[in-house]
């Protein structure tokens, strides 16, 4: 580790106490001109870092930054495979992971930014991330002997993991839009988005990228027109240590979910906080639009519907509409 990677996993574990100059270097091994070096360099990245004579230095509490020191302060065993890797902005984290990913990176290699600057959504869609506001997260997988189809579970895993992450975190009443979109009080916070490689030889999954982009925040003057109707954010106001517990919470939830044999515990929770269940939608396709109304989430997450012929089906994929307030 460096000495500004240093000097921040000590803060972030110990955030509002003071450590003087001469602690921080016995304790990181360092010298007091290293000390003070590493501390201005954060400074210079946005923390907000007190230094009080006699006292010392002490990262403040209402810091709120991405870091992977203050992350991992929060990760839990399940977590034990994860590599993070923080960066302050790149084009999209799914690129950036998919490129880690056939250069040979381990399954839990994970990247974390603040900012992309061509994030992607599904059908190809664009993914609005501006800086400081989200957090936007791609996941290296390598499941044994996973199919295509069978890949439609890590969404849905995922989609359960981050509407219990956001409930937690915020004490907000998240709910999952099928399939994988996170709204709260009707406004779209959390979208999902796994794309896979596949093995040519056995048609079986060779990795799979899951990626998510969280608006922890709304942006400063609000979100373009064009998503202003369907945009929210977890967070009505600015939180201590906010994205860094929201991240985190995430990873636990999908991790321990990810691990498990017993995948029946995150399919009753994707079932219990489906925001579809027993409401009338539109089904949407490339043929148009069809009313039908949600009757249930099977084992499988499909959505199961009833058409007002009386027809009923299992939706595995696709995208619906429906009147959330």
């Amino acid at each position: 580790m460096t000495t500004k990677e240093k000097l921040l996993a000590l803060f972030e574990e110990h955030k509002g106490i003071y450590f003087s100059g001469e602690e921080l270097a016995d304790k990181l091994a360092l010298s007091r001109t290293a000390v003070w070096k590493g501390v201005n360099a954060l400074r210079s990245e946005g923390y907000v870092i007190d230094a009080v004579p006699n006292r010392g230095y002490c990262l403040s509490e209402d810091t709120d930054i991405l870091s992977a020191q203050g992350i991992q302060k929060y990760l839990n065993e399940a977590c034990s495979s994860i590599q993070l890797n923080v960066l302050p902005e790149v084009t999209s984290t799914n690129s950036w992971l998919r490129e880690k990913a056939n250069g040979g990176a381990r399954e839990g290699c994970t990247v974390i930014s603040g900012r992309q600057t061509a994030g992607r959504g599904r059908l190809g869609r664009s993914f609005y991330s501006p800086e400081n506001t989200g957090i936007y997260m791609s996941i290296l997988l390598r499941p044994e002997g996973i199919t295509p189809d069978r890949a439609v579970k890590i969404t849905t895993m995922a989609a359960a993991a981050a509407c219990e992450a956001v409930r937690e975190v915020s004490g907000r009443p998240a709910g999952i839009k099928w399939v994988n979109d996170i709204f709260i009080d009707g406004k779209k916070v959390c979208g999902i988005l796994t794309e896979a490689s596949l093995g040519m030889e056995n048609n079986s999954l060779e990795y799979a990228v899951l990626g998510i982009g969280i608006n922890a925040y709304a942006p400063q003057g609000g979100f373009p027109d064009e998503i202003s109707r369907i945009a929210g954010s977890v967070f009505t106001e600015r939180q201590k240590d906010g994205k860094n517990a929201l991240a985190a919470a995430f990873l636990n939830h999908f991790m321990n979910y990810y691990i498990s044999k017993d995948h029946s515990v995150y399919v009753n929770k994707y079932r219990d906080m489906s925001l579809a269940i027993g409401k009338e939608i539109n089904v949407i396709s490339p043929e148009g639009q069809k009313k039908a109304r949600a009757l249930d989430v099977d084992d499988e997450c499909r959505l199961v519907v009833e058409y007002a012929d009386g027809q009923k089906d299992c939706l595995s994929s696709g995208e619906i509409s429906i009147r959330l307030i």
